[in-house]
This record gives C-alpha cells, structure tokens and sequence, in this order.
C-alpha cells in the first residue's frame, strides 16, 4: 500500500539548499588544513540566511560550496534537486550561470562598462536578442533604483550604488538563489541600511532565498534566520 504525501499534513517540502555530513580542506603545502568538518544543513526555499562566525569559521568556503564556485571533499550537497557537488565542471559552470546570483564585498565590476553594460554581462552568452536583454536590464535596474545611472560609469557611482548595479547584475538571469559574501563590508551605515532594505524586499515580494556571509550583526538582524559557524562546525543559534 503506497501513502500520498500530499495529503499528509506533516509533509515538508523538499528544502532548496540539502547539505549533509559536508566536508573540506585545502593543502598548505604538506600540510592538509581542515576547513569544514560534517555540515548538515537544510536551507527552505525563500528563506534569508545570514552565515555568521569569527574569520577562519569557514563562512566564506561554505558559501562557494553552494554555490559551486568550490568542491566538498565528501559528503552531499543538493540544490533544487540537483547534487551539484557530482556535476562535472562544465555542467557545473553552466548550472551557476543559469541557477546563482552573486554579490561581492567589493561589486566586482568592470570599470570600462556602464552600469547597464555591467548588468547585461551575464546575458552576452545567452540567446536573447538585444532588444530582450535591453527590456530584462532595464526592469531590473528599476527594481534597485537606478533606471537614471544606467549610463555611469562605476568610478562616476557611490558605493552604495554600486553595491545596487551589482544587486542587478545578480538578478538579471532570475536565479534560483543569491548568495552574498559581506555585501556591506565596504559600505558606510547609512548605504550598508539600505542595501539590507533591498535584500528583504527582493526576498519578501520576489521570493528569493538568499544565503548571506556577515560578520556584521547590523546585517544578520535583517536576514529571517541565522547559522553559526565556528572552527569549521555548526554551532546551535536563534532561528
């Protein structure tokens, strides 16, 4: 006798983000360093994660694993289904091209384009026509408040604004998650406050999940759940 899950009303969706008993180092010469030691951690579709710990936690190596910017040395690692850590690396590439939005500490822009040549970057490689991409730049360069810099150059931005053209860029190909290493490490309060504002808004009214490296506690507050890192593991913490 088969059980419809679909009608049991203890049934959970499958979490966007499944990590179990994760696991990586790097070598420092001879040496094997341990970075991550048997992370299990499920992350639920539209949440807003803030991935907090003391420099060398392994914040920053988590987030690539998601990411799939770097590979585990073992254990599982799912996304929307997908086992990224078993794809191989051009299959890899293409699946964080289409599926992950990034957004750097430092905007990580290109100081020759404009802010609109920036956000369509990522849309070069794709099939849209120019007037298609001309549409999908402009509606996300709306959506963070830019529509009149579309023509400046980086250097002619503040940072926050260039913190907004990067939040843009990310967005431009609807990824399936946005993760952000210290967006507002290099920001001033006032520019740090706002780029938070717009996280929560493109989490709360464009249901995006969004994973969120922080050693900021400003910025964990704006994020709707938190995970501690330390030495590696996975420290209990406030949801």
């Amino acid at each position: 006798m088969t059980t419809d899950v679909t009608h049991n009303p203890t049934h959970r969706p499958e979490p966007l983000v499944s990590i179990r008993h994760l696991a990586k180092s790097y070598r420092r010469g001879a040496q094997t360093v341990p970075v991550l030691s048997d992370i299990t951690l499920d992350i639920a579709e539209g949440d807003f994660i803030a991935l907090m710990g003391p420099s060398g936690s392994g914040k920053s190596t988590l987030l690539n694993l998601i990411a799939g910017i770097d590979r585990p040395d073992s254990g599982e690692l799912r996304v929307a289904g997908v086992d990224i850590a078993g794809l191989p690396e051009s299959s890899l590439a293409d699946w964080r091209a289409a599926h992950v939005g990034f957004i750097f500490q430092f905007y990580n822009l290109m100081p020759v384009l404009t802010a609109y040549e920036n956000v369509e970057l990522p849309l070069m490689l794709t099939r849209l026509s120019r007037q298609e991409r001309r549409e999908r730049v402009e509606m996300v360069l709306r959506m963070v408040n830019l529509a009149d810099r579309m023509d400046h150059y980086p250097s002619e931005l503040s940072g926050g604004q260039q913190q907004r053209v990067a939040i843009a860029r990310a967005l431009i190909t609807d990824p399936t998650l946005i993760v952000a290493d210290e967006p507002t490490g290099d920001l001033d309060r006032t520019s740090a406050t706002e780029i938070l504002a717009m996280l929560q808004r493109l989490n709360a009214e464009a249901g995006k999940t969004i994973i969120m490296v922080t050693h900021d506690a400003h910025a964990a507050e704006a994020a709707r759940s938190l995970v501690y890192l330390e030495k590696g593991e996975l420290l209990p913490g406030p949801r």
